[in-house]
């Protein structure tokens, strides 16, 4: 069950790459957040209680209601238009990010180590690479959050592999993951809008010191 939902959220890596309305980003995020739920409910039910209702309302709570909801109310409040526009054609996003994910799976089969479980780390890196790609080809500033949020996803598939050994490296990611979300999107709610009118990205070759 933990492999179909790992390869469920490999597979909306692929829909970030040709949606271009900021909502259908939006409902990708809240989307991996209940893949993210399942995966941490299945693999994480041995350890301590406590710390398995922390990390399960991490997931539903944060990922899945809290971090879309914000990102709506940042789109609304700063009057984003609702196109992600991107740099490169679908097409070409497609092939990138197939091409990431079939790298990350390629890179994983050279580690011949029995403890590691390959299919977190080809999910993982291929979020992480995702996360990055989503950076580097939009113009939005916003698109920009939400392809560092794809990042944190990445790192919490990989913090769930070892999860079951130690909890702790889970609860800090996640106090981590929630810190910097949040930091984020208040910065770019409270400040950006403020100073500037445009969300491109290519704006920010307009400030000075």
């Amino acid at each position: 069950m933990t492999d179909i939902l790992l390869i469920t959220f490999a597979i909306s890596l692929i829909l970030l790459a040709v949606a271009n309305r900021l909502s259908s980003y939006i409902k990708i995020l809240a989307f991996q957040g209940i893949l993210l739920f399942g995966i941490a409910f299945i693999e994480l039910i041995e350890i301590n209680w406590v710390n398995l209702v922390f990390v399960l309302l991490e997931t539903i709570v944060f990922k899945t209601i809290a971090i879309p909801y914000l990102l709506n109310y940042v789109v609304r409040k700063n009057e984003i238009t609702r196109d992600t526009e991107p740099y490169l054609p679908d097409f070409v996003s497609i092939v990138l990010i197939t091409t990431i994910i079939l790298g990350s799976f390629l890179l994983t089969n050279t580690i011949h180590d029995p403890n590691v479980r390959k299919i977190f780390l080809v999910v993982a890196l291929s979020a992480l690479f995702t996360g990055l790609y989503i950076i580097v080809t939009r113009r939005k500033i916003i698109t920009h959050v939400m392809g560092f949020l794809v990042i944190e996803n990445g790192v919490f598939v990989l913090s769930i592999a070892v999860g079951s050994v130690m909890p702790m490296l889970v609860n800090i990611g996640i106090l981590l993951d929630i810190f910097a979300s949040v930091f984020l999107l208040g910065i770019f709610a409270n400040k950006i809008g403020d100073v500037m009118k445009e969300q491109d990205v290519e704006q920010l070759s307009n400030l000075k010191d």
